[in-house]
């Protein structure tokens, strides 16, 4: 007898509901251990991280500044709360909804010697400013012959898919600055990562910008320092050692292929594991010393495929290891669709099971 979809839904376990398997985030958080000459640490997620580390600069810093849409009163994932009452209207405050505006601002708060920390809501806006980031932050440099410079302006931003963000709140677009000399993009995987490479971002005196990957600020939870310390801007680091595969990633994506390594163990296939985290300038010698020992590389990112940042890394390593390549580099990424679909966003990520069938492919090449 033919049942109703009610009928059909009901005699489903609730522990295997299409409702249950709804929720199930796209990867496994994996927790980084904190460096224990570092000292005592603290519990917390990424977003706890984040106020931190801009905490310790308006602590440090008197000329630090923190200003966008909402952080007035923690802004919408709440990685600027308490900092108003801490340190006054003056130094963190709200701007108007006006990305172009914010960022413009920021580089002249910066020119003037202000340490200046601006936030963009999401990812998804900082199109708006493209042309301000672009054109003025990262050449103001070159075209004043290093008279002047807006090198102490960091510019955070929420960035990634989470599962339902659509169009307009799931867009990874580091690829669209990575043509853009003059500009640091940086973007971390952990909250003891997004502390270090914060920090070192607002120190560093060049124009950064410092993608968070929201779907982290509540997952990512972890022993964190406490003290302030800084993580080296333009260093790879290998996480996993291997000898058979390379694989690279930042952000999010890295928990998704430490995931993708273990289910390669159980095969016998030793994978090499490389969080970028930063993606202009990146480390060219830590990848391609590691391709040149595995002789296979595979690249996964969030981002469409074409004309993203691992096929700026496929190149290099192309021509930097030819002679070293077993098999073709490898690229599983975003589609080259837009928008990312609403309800079927869970399709659109670089799953585990689709970086393990090309690894496998790479290994029967």
């Amino acid at each position: 007898m033919a049942l109703s979809l009610r009928q059909l839904i009901l005699t489903v376990p609730k522990c295997s509901s299409i409702l249950s398997r709804r929720r199930v985030a796209h990867f496994t958080f994996f927790k980084d251990q904190p460096d224990p000459s570092l000292g005592p640490t603290k519990e917390m997620n990424l977003c706890q991280t984040i106020q931190n580390a801009i905490d310790i600069t308006l602590g440090n810093d008197h000329t630090a500044i923190v200003f966008g849409e909402d952080v007035a009163f923690g802004g919408v994932f709440r990685c600027t709360t308490e900092l108003r009452s801490k340190y006054g209207a003056d130094r963190v405050f709200n701007t108007p909804l006006c990305e172009q505006g914010i960022i413009g601002f920021g580089i002249g708060a910066a020119v003037a010697g202000t340490t200046a920390i601006a936030e963009i809501q999401f990812a998804d806006y900082i199109f708006p400013a493209y042309d301000q980031i672009v054109n003025e932050a990262a050449k103001y440099r070159y075209r004043s012959q290093n008279l002047f410079n807006c090198g102490k302006l960091t510019i955070r931003s929420p960035w990634g898919a989470v599962g339902h963000g659509a169009l307009y709140h799931s867009q990874s677009p580091e690829s669209q600055f990575m043509h853009t000399p003059g500009l640091k993009v940086v973007v971390p995987r952990s909250a003891i990562e997004a502390k270090g490479l914060l920090l070192s971002c607002i120190k560093d005196d060049n124009p950064c910008i410092f993608f968070e990957p929201k779907i982290l600020y509540r997952s990512a939870k972890e022993d964190v320092p406490i003290k302030e310390y800084t993580i080296p801007l333009s260093k790879a680091q290998i996480i996993q050692e291997g000898s058979d595969v390379t694989l690279v990633s930042w952000g999010t994506q890295v928990h998704v292929l430490r995931e993708v390594a273990q289910m390669a163990a159980k095969e016998n296939i030793s994978c090499e594991l490389i969080d970028l985290r930063t993606i202009v300038p990146w480390d060219v010698d830590t990848i391609c010393q590691s391709v040149s020992k595995t002789g296979r590389l595979l690249i996964s990112h969030e981002a469409p495929i074409t004309g993203g940042v691992g096929a700026e890394i496929a190149a290099t390593v192309a021509k930097e290891c030819f002679l070293n390549l077993e098999a073709p580099v490898e690229r599983v990424c975003g589609y080259d669709i837009h928008p990312i679909p609403h309800v079927f966003e869970p399709f659109y990520f670089p799953s585990k099971w689709r970086c393990l069938e090309a690894l496998k492919r790479m290994m029967n090449f």
